[in-house]
């Protein structure tokens, strides 16, 4: 069966800097993964590669079977939604408009937005509570308030893999319980594979069934958060007390 996600024996840096080494990762249709791992280990550019933002420095790179790198940007998007950790916007944009980034891949390019792209929308705002911010400057908004937009703007993309860069880091507890929730909602219930880099261990362990750990650019671990966070691997890679870690 064709993988949603594969990267086969793949390297990757920046300029003279490698930051993956030797990487073999496969994620089926419809899983839900978090990455974890200390500062600098490669999470980020892990995800990059899965978009395409990134090339391989060596290996292969695949969505659905098909190699990224031989797919244009539309098709990408259409496979692929990712919600970075923060993005700034350069000019005013009310949160409906910058959720309707999301229908770009799926519009005629000369009629515009259709009708199933104006529901898509709404669905999307109504999924993520965002309601009571429509008609806003997103640019006004709190950085937790316009993380929640651009998770919107993932939602109505409607890609079937969707990935996340710290979806957290700007929400208060409440809402980071909620937005994982939605998570869970999204790969449950509609069967969107989910790959999303997190920090906090304890989320990561309460949401999500199989977690990856990467360390020095490669990966140290992959399995259940009962057979991966175990208190020598915390120790290990993240230098600290499982307890303290593991509170979330």
């Amino acid at each position: 069966m064709t993988a949603a996600v594969a990267l086969q024996g793949v390297s990757a840096g920046y300029r003279r800097r490698e930051v993956m080494r030797d990487l073999d990762v496969r994620v089926e249709a419809g899983e839900r993964v978090a990455i974890i791992g200390p500062n600098g280990a490669g999470k980020s550019t892990l995800l990059r590669l899965i978009a395409g933002t990134l090339r391989a420095r060596t290996g292969r790179v695949l969505l659905g079977g098909d190699l990224v790198d031989r797919l244009d940007r539309v098709a990408v998007a259409r496979r692929v939604a990712a919600v970075p950790s923060q993005a700034s916007l350069p000019f005013a944009m009310t949160v409906e408009e910058v959720v309707a980034l999301g229908r770009l891949p799926h519009e005629n390019a000369l009629r515009g937005p259709g009708p199933a792209d104006v529901t898509a929308v709404a669905a999307a705002i109504d999924r993520v509570g965002l309601a009571h911010l429509v008609g806003r400057d997103a640019r006004e908004l709190s950085l937790g308030e316009r993380q929640l937009v651009l998770l919107a703007l993932a939602v109505a993309q409607g890609a079937p893999i969707l990935l996340l860069d710290e979806p957290t880091v700007h929400l208060d507890l409440r809402h980071r319980v909620e937005a994982m929730e939605m998570l869970v909602d999204l790969n449950e219930r509609d069967g969107t594979t989910v790959v999303a880099v997190l920090h906090d261990l304890g989320l990561a362990a309460h949401f999500f069934p199989r977690l990856l750990v990467v360390d020095g650019g490669r990966l140290v671990a992959d399995g259940p958060p009962a057979d991966v966070l175990t208190d020598a691997m915390v120790r290990s890679v993240f230098g600290v007390d499982p307890v303290h870690a593991l509170r979330g």
